[in-house]
Order: structure tokens, then C-alpha cells, then sequence
């Protein structure tokens, strides 16, 4: 009889307990079929009804949380007391990966490797993340940990951008930063092409896309700047620069091409029912 491993015990406990498993299990109890089968079901599932389903909102998805954060446009060097405030909702643990993320590297890795994609969550949703948001409000660590591992990106990948408040002056204006990622898809690039541009995740991007497919849709209706700034509850600004962008698509007919390909069901911006979902996570 060998030794239990606990370590290795502890981290199947946990692979058991996600929303995957639970599929599997009851294809299985009730299909009378083997893992193996029930795994491949649940793939054919993801694979034809994914695209059409879309996620559950954020807030009820297993492994998130809420924070109210600094919105983003707020500018630097204003007092904390005195700036408007964003609630936003980001996903820690997104399941299996994190849980084969934290056995093979440990809580240090797992928290350095969550950074950057924790951080774009925020941005997407008009927020901006500080280092005490991180430690005290997601990892339950000192804010000199979280120092650490911000020294340990600038180290070892100098060009990608972590949008804190303390990096505000170094990313530049926000505007110019969404901005970027809708002209990257209107001209035809990939949602692949525009995460390894941008260093972002697909997710943060997969946000702005659907902001910005929200304007043109409202838009569309005949609504103005301040309407559906407040319908989408984003900025003005932030919606007034993306109307510019949809004026330039009308006149260039590559655009009009690939606008018409992103606010059609299944693409990263399209196929929502709800134009004005913009409050919760990936609107």
C-alpha cells in the first residue's frame, strides 16, 4: 500500500467541485454513459451551442467577485475621496487551469500568472484597479507581495501593460487604449492578433468588442452620445470616440465589412439581445 499523496488529493477534491464536473456526472448518472462519453458530450455541447448561449452574467459564475473600483476615467492624481467609483466583476478561479495553475506553480504563481488578465477585467468595465484592491480585495496578501509580482511582469515582459491607477500616466489616455483594440478589429484583425498586439486577454478584449457593438446598435436607434452613455453606464468620452469610429466605417467599405462580421451573432461583439447590459462583466 503506498503512501497518500494529500497535496495531490486535495487539488482532485477540488477539480471535482466545477460547473464541467457536475455536466459529467449527470450525463453519466442519467445516460448510463462512460467519462470518457459523458467529456465528449459536454465538448459537442460547448461546440454547438456555445456561440449561440453565450455566459451566464458574471456575478453568478462560479470563482467571481465584486469590487468597486476607481472608474477609469477619473485622472491621476485626484484624491481617492473625491473620484467617482465603478463597481466591476472579475473572475479569480476559472477553474480546472487555475486549479493545475496552483499545483504546479503554487499561490505565488497562480497570483502572478491571474495578474494581468484580473487587471484588464477591471479595465474593460470603466474601472481601474489599484495595489491595495489586489491585495486586501482579491488575494488576501500585504500590498508589498503585490509590489513584488508587479516587478516580477516589468522583469520579465517589459512591453505588456498592467492598467493600475499607479500606471495611469504610463499607459497613456484610456480612449487611445480601447480605441486601438475596435480599429485592430475593424480592419480585419483576429481576436488572436489583437491579444498578442495588445497583451491583453481574450476576454478583456471580447469586452471592449461588445461596448463598442452596444454603441453601434443604439446608435443604429436613432440614440444620442449622453443616451447611450448612460443607457451602457460608460463614459461619455469613451462613447463619443467610438461613434467617431463607426462615422469612419462609413466611409471605408473594408470596415463596413468587418463591423457588419463583428455585431453578428457568435463573434466576440455581436449576438446579444440586451444592447443596454452594460453593467455587468463583458459589457
Amino acid at each position: 500500500m503506498g503512501i497518500r499523496n494529500q497535496k495531490l488529493q486535495l487539488f482532485r477534491r477540488l477539480e471535482a467541485k466545477t460547473l464541467d464536473r457536475q455536466f459529467e456526472v449527470q450525463v453519466r448518472e442519467g445516460l448510463g454513459c462512460s467519462p470518457f462519453e459523458a467529456k465528449a458530450v459536454l465538448e459537442v455541447v460547448r461546440d454547438v451551442y456555445g456561440p449561440y448561449l453565450g455566459e451566464a452574467p458574471a456575478n453568478q459564475l462560479p470563482g467571481c467577485l465584486t469590487l468597486m473600483c476607481i472608474d477609469a476615467e477619473e485622472p491621476g492624481g485626484k484624491a481617492v475621496v473625491d473620484c467617482q467609483l465603478r463597481a466591476v466583476t472579475v473572475r479569480l478561479h476559472r477553474g480546472e487551469v487555475d486549479d493545475r495553475l496552483l499545483r504546479e506553480q503554487g499561490p505565488g504563481g497562480f497570483r502572478r500568472e491571474r495578474l494581468p488578465d484580473l487587471c484588464q477585467e477591471v479595465f474593460s468595465q470603466g474601472g481601474l484597479a489599484t495595489r491595495e484592491d489586489l491585495a486586501y480585495r482579491v488575494f488576501c496578501v500585504s500590498v508589498r507581495t503585490i509590489s513584488r509580482d508587479l516587478a516580477w511582469w516589468r522583469l520579465h515582459d517589459p512591453e505588456r501593460v498592467l492598467p493600475l491607477r499607479s500606471h495611469l500616466q504610463d499607459i497613456g489616455p484610456v480612449l487611445t487604449h480601447r480605441e486601438r483594440i475596435v480599429e485592430l478589429a475593424l480592419d480585419g484583425r483576429t481576436t488572436t492578433e489583437i491579444c498578442r498586439i495588445v497583451h491583453h486577454s481574450p476576454e478583456a478584449v471580447g469586452n471592449y468588442l461588445q461596448t463598442f457593438a452596444r454603441c453601434a446598435f443604439l446608435d443604429g436607434e436613432g440614440m444620442q452620445a449622453g443616451q447611450i452613455a448612460y443607457l451602457l453606464r460608460r463614459g461619455r468620452r469613451l462613447v463619443e470616440s467610438y461613434l467617431e469610429l463607426l462615422a469612419s466605417c462609413r466611409l471605408d467599405r473594408n470596415r463596413q465589412f468587418h463591423l457588419r462580421q463583428l455585431l453578428e451573432p457568435g463573434q466576440p461583439g455581436g449576438g446579444k439581445k440586451d444592447a443596454t447590459g452594460g453593467a455587468g462583466h463583458g459589457r
